[in-house]
């Protein structure tokens, strides 16, 4: 918030927040700490967009590195392409200079272990076996998690961001929507923003991000927006889904099909951020579209 607060742009303000989130290892849904695919590999995706330019950024599979969302940025800036992924965008991050770590920690190396233990593998038994799928079946459950950033600076300016280390357990070099620009992530500064969370199959499937901002470009309040996107993704399976919608005037909105799922905020003229409930739509619910 300090970036706004003194007048820069909402691009570095979203890289700045989630490059703290990438390095907090409370957090086990990215970055470093973040779980870690079937094998024990920690494998990171991102994705930065310039609302003014519509330029883009992404990464996807990217393992050894602290800091993807930052690596996503320079594939937007310093290469002629939007996405990068596996080898290629570990081989592009250290080419640049970014920073190396090793993203599986102790605690979650632990939970890996445990998980591999409930369906009755062990680290060795898993790397040995040919056919993995059997396995995912067992080990991926509902705990899906990304972090999801929009902001809108002083000169009108949007930007969005979008980190994770995918669904934990998951088959190797699986990706999500997190990277996919208008799947889990897509801003325009003359409409505003959107950004996913949860099982990322379900905005992939419905382009959701992009689906939002059009629909705030028709005229469709940033509440109804976000009603509007769940219900969609209500319509092709029972799993967890949250949106977050931010409009050019600074109004915003938040839903998911959960309950008790929760979202923050914060202007600059506010101290402390705030915690604000998302709105629930159930299942059933069924939505006149536009």
């Amino acid at each position: 918030m300090r970036i706004l607060a003194r007048g820069g742009s909402a691009l570095d303000a979203v890289e700045a927040c989630a490059k703290i989130i990438e390095a907090d290892t409370t957090d086990t849904s990215v970055g470093r700490g973040g779980k870690p695919n079937v094998l024990g590999e920690v494998e990171l995706d991102a994705s930065i967009v310039d609302g003014t330019t519509h330029r883009t950024g992404a990464v996807a599979a990217l393992t050894g590195y602290l800091h993807p969302i930052s690596v996503a940025r320079a594939v937007m800036e310093r290469t002629p392409h939007v996405f990068i992924v596996g080898e290629g965008a570990a081989r592009f991050a250290r080419e640049i200079g970014a920073e190396r770590t090793q993203n599986l920690t102790p605690s979650t190396r632990k939970l890996w272990v445990e998980r591999l233990r409930s369906v009755g593998e062990t680290p060795s038994s898993i790397r040995r076996r040919t056919k993995l799928l059997p396995v995912v079946r067992k080990t991926v459950r509902e705990e899906r998690g990304t972090v999801n950033f929009l902001a809108l600076d002083r000169r009108g300016d949007i930007a969005s961001a979008v980190t994770t280390s995918g669904w934990a357990y998951k088959y190797p070099g699986r990706v999500g929507d997190s990277p996919v620009v208008g799947a889990g992530n897509y801003s325009d500064s003359r409409y505003g923003a959107a950004a996913c969370t949860g099982y990322g199959e379900l905005a992939i499937r419905s382009v959701t991000a992009k689906t939002a901002v059009d629909r705030l470009a028709a005229g469709m309040p940033p509440d109804m927006v976000a009603r509007a996107a769940i219900a969609d993704a209500n319509e092709l399976e029972d799993a967890a889904f949250n949106i977050v919608v931010l409009s050019p005037k600074g109004v915003h909105a938040s839903a998911t099909n959960r309950e008790g799922r929760r979202y923050v905020w914060m202007t600059t003229q506010m101290e402390e951020p705030m915690l604000a409930a998302r709105i629930v739509v159930r299942r059933a619910a069924r939505l006149s579209r536009s």
